[in-house]
C-alpha cells in the first residue's frame, strides 16, 4: 500500500517544516512521497526528493490541501494513501505509516483515519481534538463522523469517489463537509489514540477570521449536506450553543455576520445524504444535528 503526504505551509516556520519532514523520512516501511504546497508564499530551503507547489495566492486550506492531492494525479491516484500534516506537527512514532496501512488493509470500509493530536511539552490533547461527543479519554480510539484536518490519513478512493475538499469554505468544518460525504458513500472513519502528530496548543480562535468563517461554513455545511427538514434544526442548535457560549461581543457580532453570509451565498452543489446515513451518524453517537 502506497502512502504520501501532503503539508501545506504558509512559508513562516522552516524549522518546524523541516522537524516534520524529517519526522515523515523516518517512517518505518516505503518510502513516503511528501508534496509541501506553499500557499501564497515562497518555499524554504526543502530535502533533496520533496515535491513542492508554490502558489501565487493564499488560496485557503482546503484549496491548497487539494492541489496537494491532484499533485499525486487526479483524485491522488499514484498512492493508495495520502497523509495531511499540519507543518508545525511532528510524528511521535517511526510507526504511524506501518499502523495506516495495516488499518486500510485490515477494514476494506475504511475510508479516513483522524490522528489524536498531543502537545509536545505537556503531552495532553484538548478536548477539542477528539472528533466526537464523549471527548473525556482522548486515549480511547472509536469509530467517529468526522476528523481532524492537519492529522489524518485518508484512502484516495475516497477522493476519486466523492471529491475533494470544499475549496470555498477556505477554512473551518471542510473536514466534516468530506467526512459527511465519505460516510454517505459507505465509508467509515477511525480516530486512533495510538497515531500521534504533536502539535502545539493553539486556540483557533487566534486567527482573525474564525468566527465568521465558522458561522458561514457551518451553514454551508447544513444547506450543502442534511436533509431539508434537519437544516433548520441542526443550525437552530448551534446558534442556540452558541449564544450559551457568551462570546465576546465582537466575537458574537463577527459570527453573526458569518451567519448571515452562509444564508445569503452560495454553498456550492447540494447533495442532501440519505436518511440511512442520518441513522448511522446517529448511531455512531453523532446526529446531524449538534
Amino acid at each position: 500500500m502506497k502512502v504520501g503526504a501532503v503539508v501545506l505551509t504558509m512559508g513562516n516556520r522552516p524549522d518546524e517544516l523541516r522537524a516534520l519532514l524529517d519526522s515523515v523520512a523516518k517512517q518505518h516501511g516505503e518510502h513516503i512521497e511528501v508534496v509541501v504546497v506553499g500557499n501564497g508564499s515562497p518555499l524554504p530551503p526543502l530535502p533533496e526528493g520533496v515535491r513542492t507547489v508554490e502558489l501565487p495566492e493564499n488560496v485557503g486550506i482546503p484549496a491548497g490541501r487539494n492541489v496537494g492531492i491532484e499533485a499525486f494525479g487526479p483524485g491522488g491516484s499514484e498512492v493508495d494513501v495520502l497523509l495531511f500534516l499540519d507543518d508545525d506537527g511532528l510524528l511521535d512514532r517511526a510507526d504511524t505509516a506501518e499502523l495506516c496501512r495495516e488499518a486500510f488493509a485490515r477494514d476494506k470500509k475504511l475510508g479516513i483515519i483522524s490522528f489524536r493530536i498531543a502537545d509536545p511539552e505537556t503531552g495532553e490533547t484538548q478536548r477539542r481534538h477528539v472528533p466526537r461527543l464523549r471527548a473525556s479519554d482522548p486515549m480511547r480510539s472509536s469509530r467517529v463522523t468526522t476528523f481532524l484536518g492537519g492529522a489524518n490519513a485518508v484512502r484516495t478512493k475516497v477522493f476519486q469517489e466523492v471529491g475533494g475538499l470544499p475549496d470555498d469554505f477556505f477554512y473551518a468544518h471542510e473536514e466534516t463537509d468530506l467526512a459527511w460525504r465519505a460516510l454517505d458513500a459507505g465509508w467509515m472513519i477511525d480516530y486512533r489514540s495510538d497515531m500521534v502528530l504533536l502539535h502545539p496548543t493553539h486556540a483557533p480562535s487566534r486567527h482573525a477570521v474564525y468566527h465568521r468563517m465558522v458561522a458561514r461554513n457551518r451553514v454551508w455545511l447544513a444547506r450543502r449536506n442534511l436533509p431539508a427538514p434537519l437544516v433548520p434544526v441542526y443550525l437552530g442548535v448551534w446558534f442556540l450553543l452558541t449564544l450559551a457560549r457568551r462570546p465576546s461581543r465582537p466575537a458574537l457580532r463577527a459570527w453573526l455576520g458569518g451567519f448571515k453570509e452562509g444564508w445569503s451565498t452560495s454553498c456550492g452543489p447540494r447533495r442532501p445524504m440519505k436518511w440511512r446515513t442520518v441513522w448511522r451518524l446517529t448511531r455512531l453517537g453523532r446526529p446531524p444535528v449538534i
